[in-house]
């Protein structure tokens, strides 16, 4: 720019350049601009829980209510004679208050929450004030006005609310380096609250979506800073091959969520064959998986890679004279709950005031008519006069008012009519009189016990208008989803050897394992090196390597067993370790360290097993012993940086696997956790037993599904069970269950026919249902009927019928309708062994009716 000068000039002297400072235009300027945006757009106010758009909305609804729906149009045009903006955001933020169900009184298309669709334009739909809004919303004699910004209207400066109606609507706002969001609460649970605060006793309040789903509100932290809520879709199991979401999480879509769960699927995070959106009035969103795709493990990963699951923190940010503050949502009820007991005693004095006047007013109407004192103005000629004669008129007879007669009240009682006076009835005017001090004495009352009145205030609006408000978003205590455990490993891991390379690109060297892109990859190297790094398309880990897997962090159970040389010609040491977790992409040594150590033998064991094996020492010097066996079940399982137990110090020529070993870990305690509905090993919930790999878990459910399964960590249980236990073979299950083909009662007692099958006890006629079911060796059950003329009966299953096939259906028991079964205690019994528990052969077809019946 100076050169330019310069040549411009033609050598004249040098231009200084011109800085203009802006900080006071910033701090000014801006600082009104963001003042504007936190106080007049986009944050809530404490006192009535609106924005100012929505509480003019709220003010030109009541101008134009009639009872009757208006156009939105004509609403949205009414109000931006208070809102200086266009009506387009006007429109917008009314149907988002209509879609909230509490203020506004919807007809037409106002959108969908569910499906985010949106609503039809403000010319297509209407509305008016619900009755629920003109109770609670509005009071004039109440309310504060102020100038509209044009000064041609009067506008409240805040509705006078009597309810908390911020946290039952919930508000989101972007401000100029400020938001807020405050989740929408339950409209039954805060108006319990406020009553439990009136009487002074505790309350917690959580979140409620209109979305319904389920969520887990452990760090909410009371809606303030730093607070989380965790909320997932409710996701059913249809059958083995559809997943239905009936409930979507608040915060999105059914489209939002069908996008989230394609993309997923297109990243090969989970494997769906197809999805069907059937949403219409309710949510409903099938997902049909292909052949051979766990719906259990499905359901995981949905919460785990898409927006099946999503995390919301909120922000209770709201403005309180004039300025924000961030307060939690306990205080916010209170402050509510306190306010809205102040505006009821400002409704009850005015009320007071009013009957007070009018029983003032009514007294000296009665006094000016019955005492004649009209007649006092018959000879008065000027109008002075006259209000001089009626006060001196009155004043004999007005010692018992509670205030003194002024020059207005006089002025009324001019303006009685003739006819009136002549009509006037002393009897209907003392009742009047009565009437109104009965009224005065009722106020007075509610105003000696104002909490007791507020708290009564509270629980009619319950009565009135809480039907259909119950709670629709379950609470529920998450568990963490491993994302590495429920990720469909769609990609393959290959490995080339020779060249040192790990990667799924590599399709034409070795098939190592099925892999997602979020896993790690284990390495070993013959130099007794170990490197974990994530996959990748191909990634190089160095030479000789000697085993590559999956690696599983925090794995305890997968031990690996190895010996190896110190050195290039050191002693041999052997031993067992296992890997939890180290860093990604280092090199490990798990050798003493010195330079050409070798890896003579190496297992990974996933169950912790101990082979056996044979050294054979090279024939060298005086050594006499050449080979002998190790049974690595005689070493402790140790850390990856442990030296080993010494082997020899004499040169090995090889080592040879003999025989294969038993597990060495303990049997693995596991939990089940009633609160989330998962299986553990954190010692929550109730002890199942010690689980070996053998074992499994019995599963009965109320349908008469009966079924054992793997002690599978991640297993979703049907929520109709009934019976979870550790399954014991030699063990037979009784029943009593209702026959609805037959309309019978029948009892049978069977065993597990067929380990990880789903088999049903009961038939499948659409009225057969399970009464009872029993899982001890001996049990005797009660039996009462619906018949009071029946005596109860005493059940011993054993006695009763022997042990069947898990598909006949059983003996019969009675034809009378049973009312209850009760268990009553077992009898005593030693565990057979496998040859004392005979099944019967017998089938169902040779069970006749009658035959072994009671009744």
């Amino acid at each position: 720019m100076q050169e330019e000068n310069e040549q411009e000039n033609n050598g004249t002297e040098e231009k200084q350049e011109t800085i203009t400072k802006v900080t006071g235009m910033y701090k000014e300027w801006f600082l009104d601009y963001a003042s504007y945006v936190i106080l007049e757009r986009a944050v809530p106010a404490l006192d009535d829980g609106f924005k100012p758009v929505q509480r003019r909305i709220m003010q030109s609804m009541k101008d134009l209510d009639d009872g009757r729906y208006n156009k939105v149009a004509n609403l949205v045009g009414h109000t931006m004679q208070y809102h200086p903006h266009g009506d387009a955001s006007i429109a917008d933020a009314m149907v988002q208050l209509g879609q909230k169900e509490l203020l506004i009184d919807m007809q037409g298309n106002w959108g969908n929450i569910l499906t985010g669709d949106r609503a039809a334009a403000s010319r297509y739909i209407e509305a008016r004030l619900s009755k629920f809004g003109l109770e609670v919303v509005f009071n004039p004699k109440t309310t504060h006005w102020q100038a509209s910004y044009d000064g041609r209207r009067k506008e409240p400066i805040h509705l006078p609310v009597k309810f908390p109606l911020l946290l039952a609507q919930g508000a989101e706002g972007i401000a100029v380096g400020l938001s807020t969001k405050v989740l929408p609460h339950n409209f039954i649970e805060l108006i319990d609250a406020s009553v439990k605060y009136l009487k002074g006793r505790s309350f917690k309040i959580v979140p409620d979506f209109l979305t319904g789903g389920i969520a887990d509100f452990t760090n909410y932290n009371d809606g303030k800073r730093g607070g989380k809520v965790r909320v997932r879709a409710r996701i059913n199991q249809l059958d083995k091959k559809t997943l239905a979401i009936h409930e979507i999480p608040f915060g999105t879509t059914t489209s939002s969520l069908i996008d989230s769960i394609i993309k997923a699927n297109d990243k090969g995070k989970i494997k769906i064959k197809r999805i069907e959106d059937n949403t219409a009035a309710e949510v409903e969103i099938l997902i049909h998986l292909p052949p051979n795709v766990s719906p259990d493990k499905t359901i995981d990963a949905l919460y785990a890679f898409t927006n099946c699951e999503s995390s919301i923190s909120p922000l209770s940010c709201v403005i309180e004279n004039h300025k924000p503050i961030f307060i939690g949502v306990s205080e916010l009820l209170k402050i509510s709950t306190d306010h809205t007991v102040e505006l009821l005693k400002r409704e009850l004095e005015i009320q007071l005031g009013e009957l007070e006047e009018q029983w003032h007013f009514a007294s000296l109407e009665r006094i000016f008519i019955e005492n004649r004192i009209y007649r006092d103005i018959e000879e008065v000629a000027t109008w002075d006069g006259v209000i001089e004669a009626i006060d001196a008129g009155l004043k004999p007879f007005t010692k018992h008012l509670k205030r003194a007669v002024t020059t207005e009240d006089i002025l009324r009682l001019t303006e009685i009519r003739i006819k009136k006076i002549s009509k006037f009835d002393i009897d209907k005017a003392n009742l009047l009189i009565e009437a109104l001090e009965d009224k005065i004495r009722d106020v007075k009352e509610k105003l000696a016990n104002l909490i007791e009145f507020a708290i009564d205030y509270f629980k009619r609006l319950k009565e009135t208008y809480g039907k259909d408000k119950e709670r629709k978003t379950e609470i529920r205590i998450f568990d963490d989803i491993v994302a590495t455990k429920v990720v469909m490993r769609n990609t393959k891991l290959y490995v080339n050897r020779e060249e040192g390379f790990v990667g799924t690109s590599l399709k034409r060297d070795e098939y190592i394992a099925d892999c997602a892109d979020i896993d790690d990859v284990i390495v070993f190297r013959n130099d007794g090196s170990l490197m974990i790094t994530k996959v990748a398309s191909k990634t190089f880990v160095g030479k000789d390597i000697i085993h590559i897997a999956v690696f599983k962090k925090g794995d305890k159970r997968t031990v690996y067993n190895m010996m190896y040389r110190d050195g290039k010609s050191g002693p041999s040491y052997m031993k067992r370790f296992n890997v939890t977790g180290i860093t990604r992409d280092k090199v490990y040594d798990l050798t003493v360290g010195n330079k050409g150590s070798m890896v003579h033998y190496f297992t990974a064991n996933p169950n912790g097993e101990a082979e056996v094996v044979t050294v054979n020492l090279r024939a060298v010097g005086s050594v006499k012993k050449l080979k002998w066996d190790i049974d690595f079940s005689d070493l402790l399982i140790k850390g990856r940086g442990s030296k080993g137990n010494l082997i020899t110090k004499f040169p090995i020529r090889k080592i040879e696997f003999k025989s294969a070993g038993a597990s060495t870990l303990k049997p693995r305690k596991i939990w089940f956790d009633d609160t989330v509905q998962r299986l553990n090993v954190d010692e929550r919930g109730e002890l199942l037993g010690e689980f070996t790999a053998d074992d499994m878990l019995l599963i009965v459910t109320q349908s008469g599904m009966a079924k054992t399964i793997k002690p599978v960590l991640n297993y979703h249980f049907e929520t109709d069970m009934i019976v979870l236990e550790k399954w014991d073979p030699m063990k037979p299950i009784s029943a009593i269950y209702f026959e609805g083909e037959k309309a019978r009662y029948f009892v049978k007692r069977f065993m597990i026919d067929h380990p990880e099958r789903e088999d049903h006890f009961i038939t499948e006629h659409p009225k057969s249902q399970l009464e009872i079911v029993a899982t001890d060796y001996r049990p005797v059950a009660e039996v009462i009927f619906s018949k009071r003329s029946l005596e109860p009966i005493t059940v011993d299953f054993e006695e009763f019928i022997a042990v069947k096939g898990i598909k006949a259906i059983g003996n019969q028991l009675t034809t009378d309708k049973i009312k209850q079964v009760n268990f009553l205690e077992s009898k005593p019994y030693d565990a057979p062994d496998v040859n004392d528990i005979e099944v019967s052969e017998e089938d169902e077809s040779e069970k006749e009716d009658g035959q072994a019946t009671l009744f």
